[in-house]
C-alpha cells in the first residue's frame, strides 16, 4: 500500500505549517500554502512535474509579492515596546512599591504594566512619578523623578 501523492503534499504542508508556527517569522506558511495548491493538482489528476511547477511557482509569487502586503498590515511602530526602546526617557507611575531587595515592582505606562526596578537601588513607594531609564529583558530600570 502506497501513500498518494496528495497526500504527500498535504503532509508537506502540514511540515511547513508546523515550522511557521514555533518560528512565527511568516516565511514558511506560503510554502505551505503551495504545498496545499500542489496537493489539489495531484487530486485533479496533473502529473508530478505540474503539480512540482504549481508548488514553485505559487510558492515564489505568494514570497515575493503576498510578504510585503503582510509586513505592511502586520508592522511594528514606536509603540511597539517589545521592539524597541521607545519608551525610554518616558514617565510612568508606580503601581507596585518597587524595591529591588525584595525583586519587587510595577509600573504602569501607557495603559502597560511593566515589572521595574530601581535604577539606583533605592525604594520607591506606590504612586509616585518615575522615568524610564532602560529596559533590562522584560524589567524596566527606573528613577523616581
Amino acid at each position: 500500500m502506497s501513500i498518494p501523492v496528495w497526500a504527500l503534499w498535504l503532509i508537506l504542508a502540514g511540515v511547513c505549517f508546523f515550522i511557521e508556527i514555533v518560528s512565527i517569522t511568516f516565511f514558511m506558511f506560503w510554502p505551505g500554502i503551495g504545498a496545499i495548491l500542489a496537493a489539489f493538482c495531484a487530486m485533479l489528476g496533473f502529473k508530478f512535474p505540474v503539480q512540482v511547477i504549481v508548488f514553485a511557482l505559487s510558492t515564489t509569487l505568494m514570497i515575493i509579492f503576498m510578504k510585503p502586503l503582510v509586513k505592511k498590515l502586520f508592522k511594528t511602530n514606536d509603540n511597539d515596546f517589545l521592539t524597541n526602546k521607545s519608551i525610554i526617557g518616558k514617565n510612568g507611575i508606580v503601581t507596585v512599591e518597587i524595591d529591588n531587595l525584595k525583586s519587587s515592582g510595577q509600573v504602569k505606562i501607557g495603559g502597560e504594566l511593566w515589572s521595574a526596578k530601581s535604577s539606583d537601588d533605592s525604594v520607591i513607594e506606590k504612586g509616585a512619578t518615575v522615568i524610564i531609564e532602560d529596559i533590562e529583558s522584560i524589567k524596566l530600570k527606573v528613577k523616581k523623578i
